[in-house]
């Protein structure tokens, strides 16, 4: 089946790990997720079942690699697509001080022929789609021919899919925090290069902030890739299934997922992993409703301290539960006059 990456949510280090995106599914069943970016040596040379290991229910899920080496880049994806993973993503975009010291990342920019060399490797190792996500430009490049230059050397060698994150990152003088922010947004040379490669599938990242910018963003392009929204606000995805992909089942309401967490997170437990590594993702589930701040207030003062005790979700649950009633009485109350 022909991969749709319409509807993508960001590979996020420290956050997309396979905890989050577990819970991410249940609210989103089409979706495509990344992991956060894995280098290709500690794939090859680490502990591959807990870099790699993954929930089935997560498909369609593409693994990230970072790293600049031909040969273990191949390695890794063969790995990884052996692993399972839908997809193979080269990070040509992360501006952290650790992938310039590895010159791999959002460096990788100024050097288009290497990563078409990696992609070309990659691509030959593996039958899944591999795919590039870049920035458009860094430091002093011209993004008008910084971008291009690339996408056109990895065409070249066999890539068809990018998804671009619509800023410079700057490698000297902003943090890897301000590089998510203060470059200014330059969207219309990302709709400029779908235009001038109709054959190639163009998605675009950054700035995003919920499913009606998406949506105009998707007349241009092919489709969107959002990050810190789809992570902060996670229920907003619980619409993209219907209007991304013509998907009428109604999505799960917020309880109906956490109860369906509560044996995930039981799981967890009993594996004697905390419960914190899945309910430092649930925060913003609840975000906006009655009851959300005294969720977040609950989770955050009883998730790290009853580590191996699932039931703290039940009983976060009936916090959020009880607020609503109340919030149901009081407007009752107030509309009776």
């Amino acid at each position: 089946m022909k991969p749709d990456f319409t509807f993508c949510v960001a590979p996020m280090m420290d956050w997309t790990d396979r905890h989050d995106r577990f819970f991410l599914r249940l609210i989103s069943r089409h979706a495509r997720l990344y992991t956060e970016m894995v280098t290709s040596d500690a794939i090859r040379y680490g502990d591959r079942a807990r870099l790699l290991d993954f929930n089935a229910a997560e498909h369609p899920l593409a693994l990230q690699l970072g790293g600049s080496d031909p040969k273990g880049l191949a390695e890794a994806a063969k790995i990884g697509e052996d692993w399972g993973y839908d997809e193979i993503n080269l990070n040509v975009g992360c501006p952290s001080d650790r992938v310039q010291s590895g010159q791999f990342g959002a460096c990788l920019m100024q050097t288009p022929d290497l990563v078409a060399e990696c992609m070309a490797a990659m691509g030959a190792a593996v039958s899944v789609p591999v795919t590039v996500k870049c920035r458009i430009g860094v430091d002093d490049q011209e993004p008008a021919e910084a971008l291009p230059a690339l996408v056109e050397a990895c065409a070249a060698a066999g890539v068809s899919h990018f998804i671009v994150h619509a800023r410079m990152a700057w490698l000297e003088g902003l943090s890897p925090k301000q590089n998510r922010d203060v470059p200014p947004l330059d969207y219309p040379l990302v709709y400029a290069l779908k235009k001038a490669h109709p054959d190639l599938t163009i998605v675009i990242n950054g700035g995003i902030e919920d499913l009606a910018q998406a949506e105009a963003h998707c007349q241009q392009v092919d489709g969107v890739m959002l990050g810190r929204a789809a992570y902060k606000t996670p229920y907003l995805l619980a619409d993209v299934d219907r209007r991304f992909f013509g998907d009428e089942r109604p999505a799960l309401s917020r309880h109906e997922i956490v109860e369906l967490l509560i044996p995930y997170a039981e799981q967890l437990v009993a594996k004697g992993t905390s419960l914190h590594a899945l309910t430092r993702h649930l925060m913003g589930l609840y975000q906006g409703q009655p009851g959300g701040r005294q969720w977040r207030r609950y989770l955050s003062e009883n998730a790290p301290g009853n580590a191996s005790n699932a039931a703290v979700l039940w009983a976060a649950l009936e916090v959020v539960q009880g607020q609503e009633q109340r919030q149901a009485t009081y407007a009752a109350q107030s509309e009776a006059g």
